[in-house]
């Protein structure tokens, strides 16, 4: 499933840049930055007019020359936090 989609219908503007693509073995890593305005509902989330930039890591598994897996890692707290619907401050400084 992807989820370009309800990316699109969120952030109607968005744009995704690559930052870097890293390869070794079977693997590839990709670092991609998005940003958009969140003009459009998000995950049940009405608009709220403001800018929302994450970063995502996607990590893909190569075989025979196809993508055999998939696994992706966000910061989607950090968009709902620069969209003002979360107060999110990360982890305390003394955390272990």
């Amino acid at each position: 499933m992807t989820v370009i989609p309800l990316f699109r219908n969120g952030f109607p503007d968005f744009h995704v840049t690559i930052e870097d693509i890293i390869a070794e073995g079977d693997k590839v890593w990709v670092r991609v930055k998005f940003t958009g305005t969140h003009t459009g509902e998000f995950r049940g989330l009405a608009p709220t007019g403001k800018k929302c930039k994450i970063t995502v890591v996607h990590i893909y598994r190569i075989f025979n020359g196809k993508v055999v897996e998939n696994r992706s890692i966000d910061d989607i707290l950090d968009c709902y936090k620069q969209l003002g619907v979360i107060e999110y401050k990360g982890f305390p400084e003394d955390a272990s």
